[in-house]
């Protein structure tokens, strides 16, 4: 059982973690650690699974804002969501297994090649660039859906982010519409991880439920502020968050026992 405070303290993080997760994803690096370090007579497992529940509930509520404004591929996201799933499910079944922290000193190193790349192009993100040929652009989707669907299921922190990324470095959205997409794949990968964590039995619903509806309220928070104030806006938002990625990771590889 949990205890009030401790309860009232996740759905805080909670809370927090899907207000910002809204704008330009990251939301784990909030929800995770505040998990881990308010639960720790669970298995890692268990709460790294209970997460995906309130992970899942805001980038839905989120979606929901963006989808008003911005126009989605529907085929598209079908075929990536699809294989984002599978991705994310097989991801957490080697987390079950393994351990990912080997993994974490090469995503520290991309990190720092994202954040100066994206703080010097000071146009990144900011047009839609159509100029990928549509044969191209299915190929890059799948190969985005796989690789970022299994790193959400095995790593975590971060995804949301890359999942941007990717849509505006590799399929040249601007923010609003890489975030809008890349909420849409987040959903296929949390439901991957979901989906593998209730058939080992690791969902705490006591504290996923309440979690969920305070990251459902800060989701919808967050994407209509990134909505009102646009790409520039969620260009300085995507670099603290990258920012603080980074500062998680280091953490985790240098101080971290």
């Amino acid at each position: 059982m949990t205890d009030l405070t401790t309860l009232i303290l996740l759905c805080s993080f909670a809370f927090l973690a899907g207000f910002v997760d809204a704008i330009v994803g990251g939301g784990g690096l909030i929800q995770t650690p505040a998990g881990l370090i308010l639960l720790p007579q669970f298995p890692v497992a268990t709460v790294i699974g209970s997460l995906k529940i309130p992970a899942f509930t805001g980038t839905a509520f989120a979606a929901r804002q963006y989808l008003k404004k911005v126009k989605v591929n529907w085929k598209q996201m079908l075929v990536m969501g699809l294989i984002a799933f599978a991705s994310a499910f097989a991801g957490s079944e080697l987390l079950s297994q393994v351990s990912n922290r080997f993994m974490k000193p090469i995503i520290f190193v991309v990190l720092i090649g994202v954040a100066v790349y994206t703080y010097t192009q000071k146009s990144f993100g900011q047009h839609t660039h159509k100029d990928i040929q549509p044969k191209h652009q299915f190929i890059y989707s799948i190969i985005i859906s796989v690789v970022l669907g299994f790193y959400d299921g095995f790593i975590g922190p971060g995804a949301g982010s890359f999942l941007v990324m990717a849509f505006i470095g590799i399929l040249g959205y601007d923010f609003l519409k890489a975030g809008t997409h890349a909420k849409l794949i987040n959903l296929s990968t949390n439901l991957g991880s979901i989906s593998l964590f209730i058939l080992k039995g690791s969902i705490l619903w006591s504290v996923a439920i309440p979690m969920a509806v305070s990251n459902g309220i800060g989701g919808i928070l967050g994407a209509k502020l990134a909505i009102d104030k646009g790409n520039k806006f969620i260009r300085v938002f995507f670099l603290l968050v990258v920012t603080a990625t980074l500062l998680r990771f280091g953490y985790d590889i240098f101080f971290k026992a």
